[in-house]
């Protein structure tokens, strides 16, 4: 079988049951080690979305089908024909398009800090053209803001150093085709096809995608329901580890 396009990591118990975790735009699967340990029991596959970390960075633009696709091919190649999924953000969009369109490879969904549809197609296109032109450094800065809640970037100055640094090393055309796919992302209408048993996780000082919003997703998706957790934002597995490792443990993994 070919080598997948997508670069991942293996962690937990190689005989549990599997899920795999995607990521935000512009982070890599680093982005998942904050609380990995609540879910020990299970076969986590973390992975780099396309254009992002080690994965391939074919030309732009992308579409939410190709990344999906993507993520199809590596789990071929790992032998798992079904296996829960867990996506914050840009990982949360493509968690949907997964469980509406391949409903029969995702066994339980789990969509942090998400949306159904990223409004303003033309701000995602222009955010693509600014990266394009002047790199992922030009973005970097004013993501902090939105990943995590002020008196936690001021209390710790070297993490929020890191996590900069690993927006800046995201290669620029696998962060602008990124971009793309989110622009035209619309799952709104197809929510209710959603069979997985579904958990939505939301931060209350994200700016991105409010508690309000994300409510789309308790009313919208059959038997699901919304969990919201205090003094975090857009990264809320980060800034709540423990809260957020919980919460995903007991719903990917109910039977532990």
């Amino acid at each position: 079988m070919a080598n997948p396009l997508l670069a991942w990591s293996e962690d937990g118990a190689a005989d549990g049951p599997p899920v795999l975790l995607g990521s935000s735009l512009g982070a890599t699967r680093a982005m998942w080690e904050p609380g990995l340990g609540a879910l020990n029991a299970m076969r986590v596959i973390r992975f780099d979305h396309l254009g992002h970390g080690a994965s391939a960075v074919p030309s732009g633009p992308y579409s939410m089908q190709q990344l999906a696709d993507a993520v199809l091919q590596l789990m071929d190649h790992l032998g798992i024909e079904r296996a829960s999924y867990a996506g914050l953000s840009l990982g949360g969009a493509l968690g949907q398009y997964l469980a509406i369109h391949h409903p029969e490879r995702i066994e339980r969904l789990a969509l942090l800090a998400t949306a159904a549809h990223f409004p303003d197609e033309a701000s995602w296109r222009e955010r693509a053209a600014t990266v394009r032109r002047d790199g992922t450094a030009a973005v970097a800065d004013g993501a902090m803001p939105r990943w995590f809640p002020e008196p936690y970037r001021a209390q710790r100055p070297g993490e929020i150093a890191q996590w900069l640094e690993m927006i800046r090393s995201i290669d620029a055309e696998g962060y602008a085709g990124c971009c793309e796919a989110l622009s035209g992302f619309d799952a709104r209408d197809e929510l209710g096809t959603i069979t997985a048993p579904t958990i939505a996780i939301a931060g209350t000082d994200d700016p991105s995608t409010t508690p309000e919003a994300m409510r789309v997703f308790a009313d919208g998706i059959p038997g699901a329901r919304l969990e919201v957790i205090d003094d975090a934002a857009h990264l809320v597995n980060v800034a709540q580890p423990e809260q957020v490792g919980a919460l995903l443990a007991a719903h990917l993994n109910p039977g532990q």
